[in-house]
């Protein structure tokens, strides 16, 4: 994958820029993920929006059948090459194409949740995740990661990420195995705090998002003008996408 120096991050936009969305259940990841997609959208940009286990047929079906609370018997070895599967397909299919043309793309999870879900919170060999991890990302990695946590406990996340849907076979796996994802992904953002920066989803949607944009200002700077990115600019994203939520 192309890797960028900083005198590189200011032109990034112009040659493609890959930026995942991390974090635990219910820490409002595809919400700002859209937010992001919007604002680049209207500034003329390609921008195109995946979700992990997904983006492709292929990928939708994996998805379907991980998350069904009725495979009740899958195994974690299973669950894990499910998801690299997916991974490979989304990468090859995708990821990669849209790159090569200079899109921006955002991807709603990618090989961070594998670590702190499979690893961290299946207890399987990290040693293995990484190599599944590398084989199924062909040299892919984000350029950015914003990881989101609620700020609040792993309980209130999945009230929160549940609220509105029955959860999932992930989403039902336990607090206990919802504490040690969380307590992985705060680990590998001080291990990685170049690529991973960390939002606190605990105020406004207008707030937080915000936040999000002041950690991707280094590669697009117009995200850190406080004359462009007002408080009326984040108003109008949010009222945005509730009425379009709400059609």
């Amino acid at each position: 994958m192309h890797t960028m120096n900083d005198q590189e991050t200011g032109a990034a936009c112009s040659r493609g820029v890959f930026i995942s969305f991390e974090g635990g259940d219910g820490a409002g990841k595809s919400t700002h993920l859209q937010f992001v997609a919007e604002a680049l959208r209207e500034r003329g940009e390609e921008v195109v929006c995946l979700r992990e286990p997904g983006g492709t047929i292929i990928g939708e079906q994996l998805r379907a059948s991980v998350l069904d609370p009725g495979n009740y018997i899958m195994t974690d070895a299973c669950e894990l090459l499910i998801y690299e599967a997916a991974r490979a397909q989304l990468v090859a299919q995708i990821i990669k194409p849209a790159l090569s043309r200079g899109a921006i793309v955002l991807c709603d999870r990618f090989y961070d949740s594998t670590i702190a879900y499979q690893g961290y919170g299946r207890g399987l060999d990290r040693g293995f995740i990484d190599t599944a991890n590398a084989f199924a990302c062909q040299g892919i990695r984000p350029d950015r990661t914003i990881l989101m946590m609620t700020g609040g406990s792993a309980e209130f996340g999945i009230e929160r990420a549940t609220q509105h849907k029955h959860a999932d076979r992930l989403e039902m796996a336990g607090v206990d195995f919802h504490e040690r994802v969380n307590a992985a992904f705060f680990e590998l953002a001080e291990s990685n705090p170049e690529r991973m920066r960390l939002v606190i989803s605990d105020d406004t949607k207008q707030a937080t998002a915000r936040k999000v944009f002041a950690e991707l200002a280094d590669l697009f700077p117009w995200m850190g003008d406080r004359s462009v990115c007002s408080d009326e600019f984040f108003d109008a994203l949010v009222i945005q996408r509730e009425t379009m939520g709400r059609g």
